[in-house]
């Protein structure tokens, strides 16, 4: 069941031995009530020995525009302390995309532990290679159980899957014993975007389409739609309109961009189903958030999608 349809291997970059820092359990201690925003969509990019997974031309677009705010693409404690300067928590985050790369991811379990000395502003997700099969099944328990991710990132265009193939449901299956999210990108992706063949990254596995079969079978689940998944907007919209357990997270894109239906449903069918995520580190939080503001939305609204509605999707508030 698991394997078939595998994508081209490609000679793997491998990873260089290195010390593991001791195992730390994360256990979140952020004080939801008195943070502003929770953003659910931010990177972590780099490994505390400065190794990259991407070193493609978007990363090094991405390391140039915060160059001078950092100095270079932000360890995962600086992201803690960007997001602890401004009174906000967010949800980190890497892509294992291994087999279809060849290229193994920034550490996961690093992310972790890492978070776990960030607790009181940052929330770490797991990722993990749909492609290896039953040891994906295991790594996903190991993750939830010993690490205490609070969730998991999927990627359907890099790690070059389909995610309704009923191959990978024991992936999902095991999340599930977690009562842990997904959180799938959809739609376009600057990765490859303007290379030839943009470099064998294929859009139509992110049409949030797939993402509905999921959704229906596993109604237990959580899955957060990432980004506003141009071009199948309106499908996205009705997925998250039709199913209760889908959401929709509105980063990579500025909010003054958003289509007018985008808007709209935000104003009132999706209320309470969209979520902040700005993408960090490519995309900046405070100009998300300035760009946001010109919506012109009622307050309400406003606080849902900025904190209430991701309490409510992360299982951390019930309404």
């Amino acid at each position: 069941m698991f394997g078939a349809r595998r994508p081209p291997f490609r000679q793997s970059a491998g990873r260089i031995d290195r010390p593991r820092p001791v195992m730390t359990f994360y256990a979140c201690g952020i004080d939801f009530a008195a943070i502003d925003a929770l953003d659910v969509h931010a990177h972590v990019s780099i490994d505390w020995d400065g190794r990259r997974w991407r070193t493609d031309e978007p990363a090094l677009s991405i390391q140039s525009a915060v160059s001078p705010l950092t100095g270079a693409i932000p360890t995962i404690d600086a992201v803690a302390q960007y997001y602890r300067e401004r009174n906000m928590a967010a949800v980190v985050f890497t892509v294992d995309a291994t087999a279809a790369t060849g290229r193994a991811p920034n550490s996961v379990e690093e992310i972790a532990e890492r978070a776990a000395l960030n607790a009181d502003v940052l929330i770490p997700f797991g990722s993990v290679d749909p492609w290896q099969g039953t040891a994906s099944v295991h790594r996903a328990h190991r993750l939830a159980g010993e690490y205490g991710v609070r969730g998991f990132k999927f990627h359907p265009s890099v790690q070059a899957f389909e995610p309704n193939d009923r191959q990978f449901y024991p992936i999902y299956e095991a999340i599930a014993e977690h009562s842990l999210p997904l959180l799938f990108h959809t739609g376009q992706t600057g990765i490859g975007a303007g290379r030839p063949g943009g470099r064998g990254i294929k859009l139509r596995y992110s049409n949030p389409m797939m993402l509905d079969d999921i959704a229906a079978d596993f109604p237990e689940l959580t899955i957060v739609m990432a980004h506003p998944a141009v071009p199948w907007l309106d499908e996205q919209i009705a997925i998250a309109t039709h199913k209760a357990n889908v959401y929709i997270d509105l980063s990579g894109t500025s909010p003054k961009d958003f289509p007018p239906q985008l808007v709209d449903a935000i104003r009132t069918t999706l209320s309470t189903k969209v979520l902040f995520g700005s993408g960090y580190p490519g995309h900046d939080v405070d100009l998300w958030r300035d760009d946001f503001a010109t919506l012109g939305l009622p307050a309400a609204t406003v606080d849902r999608v900025l904190k209430d509605n991701a309490l409510r999707a992360l299982g951390i508030a019930d309404s």
